[in-house]
């Protein structure tokens, strides 16, 4: 279940063909406002579709046999897998089905459809909204015979999303720079996981820091009890592609086995950090992929005097929906 070293650099030989290497942002003014020695972003919103999520993509869609990539692929997302997800298909010639809870932001949907993907939206009620996503997903892939594929609990998708972090070692050392911290936003754990991996054995010294927002910090709480944990506050939240209430089994134990530690933010916080991020930065930012910044900025990272690299993970936000959010009063 949990990918080998030689299994990351595997991966990552193979995604970085087709994936942007993403820019490694030293920003003075985020090492003054933590109060780091140095601040480092790896900044995954440039990466094609918007976010890390192709890189985990791509490396899946390399493991089908023929038959399944002829037969294609079925999924669930809010958009930023359905994006990688899309991206890595239209690539390789794989047919993509995503299934999208009905409120999903628009925009998501028209991007993930602009790349070829058909999309068939779930219905949640009460329920919560991934797990309808789930389940409907399932009843399409045991209906046309397409593959299932998970959008962060599989371990060939925890090892495409280690590359990532393996692109910002090598960045890392072109500056002769190491870092004493990593923050990295958490879902269901996919990029964590394979972060977590690849600095864990890269430099065991490293500490990893989950950042998930409150109320759907799953991945925190099974880290603090030992075992996967579900959560069902119900709250709403602005990170909308950070609403799994149960970490995945593969990245769960992963980021077990590399002692990271878990932590949350409120929106406010979030907030902040995406005003922070367009403006020291230059970077604009979804919610989502802003929490890791957030927790840095609020000051719930140990990084006094201490190197630090946070993962910024997605950008696909509308404008209206940036000006909306940033406008926001808590």
């Amino acid at each position: 279940m949990i990918a080998s070293p030689q299994e990351l650099s595997e991966a990552f030989a193979t995604t970085r063909r087709t994936t942007v290497r993403t820019p490694l942002i030293e920003s003075a003014p985020l090492a003054r406002a933590t109060g780091a020695a140095r601040a480092f972003v790896k900044a995954e919103n440039l990466q094609t579709a918007g976010s890390f999520k192709i890189r985990g993509a791509t490396w899946r869609l390399t493991r089908l046999s023929e038959d399944e990539r002829r037969a294609g692929v079925v999924a669930y997302s809010s958009g930023n897998f359905a994006q990688g997800l899309a991206a890595a298909g239209q690539a390789q010639g794989v047919p993509v089905t995503i299934v999208m809870p009905v409120d999903a932001p628009e925009s998501k949907r028209r991007a993930t459809e602009v790349l070829g993907a058909r999309i068939v939206l779930s219905h949640h009620g009460d329920r919560p909204r991934e797990e309808a996503a789930s389940a409907l997903a399932r009843e399409i892939a045991a209906e046309e015979g397409l593959v299932l594929l998970h959008p962060f609990d599989d371990p060939a998708i925890v090892a495409g999303q280690a590359g990532a972090a393996l692109e910002a070692l090598e960045q890392l050392a072109e500056q002769e720079a190491r870092v004493d911290l990593v923050a990295c936003p958490v879902g269901g754990g996919g990029l964590v996981g394979g972060v977590s991996l690849a600095f864990h054995d890269a430099d065991p010294s490293v500490r990893l820091f989950a950042v998930e927002p409150e109320g759907y910090d799953g991945m925190g709480q099974s880290l603090a009890a030992g075992e996967r944990r579900r959560v069902a506050s119900g709250r709403v939240t602005i990170c909308d592609a950070l609403q799994a209430t149960e970490p995945g089994a593969a990245p769960f134990a992963a980021a077990r086995l590399a002692g990271v530690t878990g932590l949350s933010v409120t929106d406010g916080e979030v907030r902040s950090a995406m005003r922070f991020a367009f403006e020291r930065l230059k970077l604009v930012l979804e919610p989502s992929g802003a929490v890791g910044l957030a927790a840095a900025l609020a000051g719930r990272l140990p990084v006094e005097g201490e190197n630090l690299l946070v993962f910024v993970t997605g950008g696909n936000v509308a404008f209206e929906s940036f000006a909306a959010v940033l406008g926001q009063q808590d």
